[in-house]
């Protein structure tokens, strides 16, 4: 019995069973990164970030269906299947591989998108559009105030027209005396909204990263796995020896 052929059927194996708990999670990432993207969306003007979540969502579907090709061929022991399961997998390697190297790439980008879109955000702030809800939901949500503080409001043109107040989405949460007037600072969310939503998207991608990189390390060991099963079969015997003896 050849170690190294039940070791890698093993692994095959093992990876065609996980190919759907793989999915599950990469389509959990994948759509966890565009709802965090989406609930901003109007401080995110290029979409270019989203391109490594529509390429985890994509590879999920494929691994779904894919998986069930790659247990039915070990199962059967079908060196036609096996070859079509390696191609798979190197396909969703390479998918994987990219998605990684976009990440890295557009990481770096977010800070200059987040400043200039915000900046225009929170200067046509009016207290009742579609951008001032934006706005109010950001500056709630992560219990922050302004562009890069608080005072940042003072540039803009409701802060002029509302007696220099800030709006109301920037009072604590547990503050219900606020009125928004920056000489009570101690009843207001001081820290700036583009450092904790830059914080928040940097961490949202860096997991989208750790998983990408997880699952593309699964997918080489599975590449190796059937060139060593077809390499020793092919050599020393034409059948397919099986999994148990």
């Amino acid at each position: 019995m050849d170690c190294g052929i039940i070791t890698s059927k093993t692994v095959l194996l093992f990876l065609s069973l996980v190919f759907w708990a793989a999915g599950a999670a990469l389509a959990y990432v994948g759509a966890y990164v565009i709802r965090s993207y989406d609930n901003f969306d109007s401080f995110i003007q290029d979409k270019y970030t989203l391109i490594p979540a529509a390429i985890i969502i994509g590879v999920s579907v494929v691994m779904f269906i894919f998986g069930l090709v790659g247990c039915c061929a070990t199962i059967r022991e079908s060196k036609v299947g096996l070859s079509f399961f390696f191609l798979i997998i190197m396909v969703i390697f390479a998918a994987e591989v990219a998605a990684l190297v976009l990440s890295f790439i557009y990481q770096g980008k977010i800070n200059g998108d987040l400043e200039r879109s915000m900046n225009d955000a929170f200067s046509k702030y009016d207290g009742q559009d579609a951008e001032t809800k934006a706005v109010d939901y950001l500056q709630s949500q992560l219990q922050c105030c302004g562009v890069k503080n608080y005072t940042s409001w003072s540039n803009t043109t409701w802060f002029r027209s509302h007696n220099n107040t800030v709006p109301v989405s920037c009072c604590k949460n547990s503050t219900t005396q606020c009125t928004g007037r920056m000489d009570q600072p101690d009843l207001l969310n001081v820290e700036g909204c583009e450092a904790k939503l830059e914080r928040l998207l940097q961490g949202v991608l860096g997991y989208a990263m750790l998983v990408i990189l997880g699952f593309a390390i699964i997918k080489f060991f599975g590449m190796l796995s059937v060139c060593v099963i077809t390499c020793k079969t092919g050599s020393r015997r034409s059948g397919y020896q099986p999994l148990y003896a």
